[in-house]
């Protein structure tokens, strides 16, 4: 979800804040602050505000203000929260959770894909393989994120299994957080690719434990390989 216009720019300013701990938790906003402090209209303001009450951040109450919320209840799954706070001192962790949350449920979304993907959807890995390949031999990383972000929202999909689906932004926020924080290989390593494709091809040929076995070994190798860098 993208926030445009002057709401956007301030989710920009008090988002960050909030997830990176900049404003902690009990910490009271006043409507009329905002408003001076950033130069925006209270629209604006009560704008933005219902965004970050819809993730959780934050709780409005007349008479009390705008009250940050405990980490506990935020809404990790949001895209925006997720990239608020990989861009924050929470990253390292940040990361390590959602890899492990990619461990747990990939593999096992891919091996439903295999039960469960339409013939559209098989084509659609299959050109996304295709793509990546090529991508990744051209060291073009902006164009092999899109299509990895693209491949494994496919997947998710294809499971049939809609709390599987809706992970998919999720998923893709990762993907982007590592690449733009410099923690994925300057060039796409082949094997990675390799294992890609294999996927694409178990779930077309409806083998559920092939696309099981190759898709955690992706997600298990990212894993591993985020542990090298982030030390």
């Amino acid at each position: 979800m993208e926030i445009q216009g002057l709401p956007g720019k301030l989710l920009a300013e008090l988002g960050p804040a909030i997830a990176g701990g900049e404003l902690a938790e009990g910490a009271v906003l006043r409507i009329e602050e905002l408003e001076a402090r950033f130069g925006v209209s209270r629209t604006v303001v009560r704008e933005a505000v219902r965004v970050l009450e819809s993730m959780r951040l934050v709780a409005s109450r007349r008479r009390v203000g705008i009250t940050v919320q405990p980490k506990r209840d935020w809404d990790v799954f949001d895209p925006l929260v997720i990239r608020w706070r990989l861009a924050g001192a929470d990253r390292a962790a940040q990361l390590r959770s959602l890899g492990s949350l990619r461990v747990a449920v990939e593999p096992a979304a891919a091996a439903l894909a295999a039960l469960h993907a339409d013939p559209e959807q098989c084509r659609e890995l299959s050109r996304l393989a295709a793509d990546l390949t090529v991508t990744g031999r051209a060291g073009d990383l902006t164009a092999f994120l899109q299509h990895d972000i693209d491949f494994h929202a496919t997947v998710l999909r294809a499971s049939g299994n809609e709390m599987f689906a809706h992970l998919g932004d999720t998923v893709g926020a990762v993907l982007t957080g590592r690449t733009e924080h410099d923690l994925m290989p300057h060039r796409p390593r082949e094997y990675a690719v390799r294992l890609h494709r294999e996927v694409a091809d178990a779930i077309c040929a409806g083998h559920a434990e092939q696309a099981e076995r190759a898709m955690r070994t992706i997600v298990t190798g990212a894993l591993e390989e985020l542990a090298a860098e982030l030390g």
